[in-house]
């Protein structure tokens, strides 16, 4: 069973308004939940205007610390953008998945954005009524949905989709700053604290650089 994540935000630096979740079963989208919250944080213009999730529609509810255990007892998360979601959420213990980062290395050239893929790939999949797109559980059937895509494409089972995005982080180098060219997993390992900067105070990292910084500071 593959666990597939989504979460909606106060804006890039974190406040989570809204988590869902499906999984994904023998090809199969079954078990959606999804959960409003209320953020630790006030909802940015900007991302309200996207998900269209304002102050009011969270006031009442519970912060995601009182919620997330629901999402718990998955052994494999999916994410579109996994790093982001990832970072946003409290501590969710199994190994991450990204399709965005799959899909790049199986159609490279094309928009990798959720929804631009949902059309380039002519998936079918059919969304909960009474949501758009940037509400977390119509996102996470359109990601689940693309999952099933890669899977049937590229002939992966979940342990080898686990391998590809540790093998991507692993391989990974610097593409700017004074470690340009230095393969990720050694800086590391030699300054920690480095990678650590970058994730906090960057937050427009490639989706790509920022998972393998990730991985490589949590195998140090």
């Amino acid at each position: 069973m593959l666990r597939v994540i989504d979460t909606e935000t106060c804006g890039l630096q974190g406040g989570i308004v809204e988590i869902a979740s499906v999984d994904v079963v023998g090809g199969t989208i079954i078990n959606p939940m999804s959960d409003l919250v209320c953020p630790d944080r006030p909802i940015g213009r900007q991302a309200m205007a996207i998900h269209r999730i304002t102050e009011a529609m969270v006031a009442d509810k519970p912060p995601i610390e009182q919620v997330i255990s629901r999402y718990h007892g998955s052994a494999f998360y999916v994410a579109h953008n996994a790093s982001f979601d990832r970072r946003m959420l409290p501590e969710m213990h199994g190994e991450w998945i990204c399709t965005m980062t799959l899909a790049r290395g199986l159609w490279p050239g094309r928009k990798y954005g959720n929804q631009a893929l949902r059309e380039s790939l002519q998936l079918e999949v059919e969304t909960p009524p009474g949501l758009h797109a940037h509400r977390a559980l119509y996102d996470c059937y359109v990601t689940a949905a693309l999952l099933v895509r890669i899977m049937d494409f590229s002939g992966w089972d979940e342990a080898e989709l686990v391998r590809r995005m540790n093998v991507r982080g692993s391989s990974s180098t610097f593409p700017f700053g004074k470690y340009r060219g230095s393969k990720i997993d050694e800086v590391a390992k030699r300054d920690p604290g480095y990678l650590k900067w970058m994730l906090k105070n960057i937050p427009d990292l490639k989706p790509d650089l920022r998972g393998a910084m990730e991985r490589a500071l949590s195998a140090d």
